[in-house]
């Protein structure tokens, strides 16, 4: 639907925003260094979604994995899989909206409440996800259910930021954030519901969003007003 590209929305409580950048780091590095098929090989890859990412069957005692790809208890694979990816493309789009919206997020809750809310609205998509799906044996993979958390926190609290969007993967426009990631949002209740069977794991989308907008109303610094009230978010 869109990609976002940035907001003009500064920093208020941080001078840089840690926490943000290193997700973002150790999301490209695990890809590159351990997925990437050009450099591990297609068997190691797929080792790596299969013992890492969530998988609804496993997770439900509807199957089991051979022993040789079991590196660590199935409840763990509800953090690793939210740092695992099914190709460059997915990477990229999700690490876009980390970038764009993750770091007003963090400046609103401080670096250590920050990744609590990250990590909880990741795993709550994982659960999400399962719950939907019990007795796929498809893995879960993608940092799409903790960025959404993001995006519902940023949408509760900065609504009137305009920010700029590819439309289409090839028009930029400004609009507010309100219109933009509310599109967004309906967009995936809308596949939800429908249950559409593309590949995407919109529940998951759906229950990182109700994580994130749970979660950052007493997460945030008690300081940090809701609905940009009173701040100026018109400024270019």
């Amino acid at each position: 639907m869109f990609v976002p590209l940035y907001d003009h929305n500064p920093l208020r409580h941080l001078a840089v925003p840690w926490v943000t950048r290193l997700l973002i780091l150790a999301n490209i590095l695990i890809y590159a260094l351990f997925q990437e098929p050009r450099v591990v090989g297609e068997p190691a890859s797929e080792a790596m979604l299969a013992s890492f990412g969530v998988i609804p069957a496993v997770m439900t005692d509807f199957a089991y994995l051979p022993p040789e790809l079991v590196r660590l208890p199935t409840e763990a694979t509800l953090v690793t899989y939210m740092f695992l990816h099914a190709g460059w493309l997915h990477l990229v789009t999700n690490m876009l909206f980390l970038w764009v919206f993750g770091d007003n997020v963090e400046d609103a809750m401080g670096h250590v409440r920050f990744i609590v809310f990250y990590l909880v609205c990741g795993v709550v998509a994982g659960l999400a996800h399962v719950a939907s799906v019990p007795g796929s044996e498809i893995p879960l993979v993608g940092a799409s259910g903790a960025v959404a958390g993001c995006v519902s926190a940023y949408l509760i609290l900065h609504p009137r930021v305009k920010v700029w969007v590819l439309v289409l993967m090839r028009i930029p426009i400004r609009i507010p954030a309100a219109v933009a990631l509310g599109a967004w949002i309906v967009l995936q209740g809308v596949n939800g519901v429908l249950a559409n069977d593309d590949g995407t794991a919109w529940w998951a989308h759906i229950g990182g969003l109700i994580a994130g907008a749970v979660l950052v109303v007493p997460l945030r610094r008690p300081d940090v007003p809701l609905f940009d009230r009173g701040l100026d978010a018109g400024t270019p």
